[in-house]
């Protein structure tokens, strides 16, 4: 949950910076929205499970599925934003929006994926001004520890060693949360598709993160042995660029900033 919590308070922050009316609704008070039936206006949906969605699977699947549905029948909306994930590609063969996408439901990391699409199909069964937008691995200040950079960042400004418990040519996708929530707002209120890729549209290997880790800060990186090696494939944003532009992301240039804001709040703590 906490993925997504960050990238919607900070959703709203900027929005706010921008004068912008915002409402933001949390699990407790959404009943209250959706049984007064008022006129919502423009509704970005980023709640989600991530990291613990194995291990909680029914909390999972109210938080892709019911509650889309149950915002999808009662909401009075001018549009409806559901924010997805890349990581539906992962069987993929190609990454383009339209893409034919394969699970495996008896897969316990597929479920998430599954829940994910699940809410899409509600969403893009809907004839009213709804969209989905495939967010990529989204980093930036703040990122909770439990996002794979954010438990890098934790670990090495609490031991200044980073194990990486995935191999070193594995590699994914990186969009700054800057750019992602620069892009939500315009894809909401006026997007030509239904679906989106929100993402940088190029991999960064977790070699090359050790690397600049350990020129930034000098912290001793290294991989687990046997450690799996994961590439996921990468992600096709022509139809980001054609109509909104770029991600623009380089999450090699933007370590720097990251590490010294992870040592202001490891500091703060």
């Amino acid at each position: 949950m906490k993925k997504n919590l960050y990238i919607g308070s900070t959703l709203a922050a900027l929005l706010r910076s921008q004068d912008q009316a915002v409402h933001a609704v949390t699990r407790a008070s959404l009943p209250g929205l959706l049984a007064d039936r008022r006129p919502t206006g423009h509704v970005i949906d980023c709640i989600g499970l991530t990291g613990d969605f194995r291990t909680r699977p029914l909390d999972a699947a109210e938080a892709h599925v019911g509650l889309v549905a149950r915002c999808l029948a009662d909401l009075r909306f001018d549009s409806f934003l559901l924010l997805s994930s890349t990581r539906v590609y992962a069987r993929a063969h190609t990454t383009h929006e339209d893409a034919v996408l394969a699970v495996v439901p008896a897969d316990p990391s597929d479920l998430y994926n599954l829940t994910k699409l699940a809410g899409e199909a509600l969403c893009l069964a809907d004839t009213r001004a709804t969209r989905v937008a495939r967010l990529s691995n989204a980093y930036g200040g703040g990122m909770p520890a439990q996002t794979f950079l954010g438990q890098v960042l934790q670990e090495g400004h609490a031991t200044g060693r980073v194990t990486f418990r995935q191999g070193a040519n594995s590699a994914k996708d990186y969009v700054s949360l800057g750019a992602a929530i620069r892009l939500l707002p315009q894809i909401a209120t006026r997007g030509r598709e239904r679906i989106y890729n929100v993402a940088a549209g190029a991999n960064t290997g977790h070699a090359a993160i050790a690397r600049r880790l350990h020129d930034a800060a000098g912290w001793q990186c290294g991989f687990a042995p046997d450690a799996p090696t994961l590439v996921h494939p990468p992600i096709d944003t022509s139809r980001l660029r054609a109509e909104f532009g770029p991600a623009d992301s380089d999450l090699l240039a933007d370590l720097p900033a990251l590490l010294t804001a992870a040592e202001d709040r490891h500091a703060d703590h």
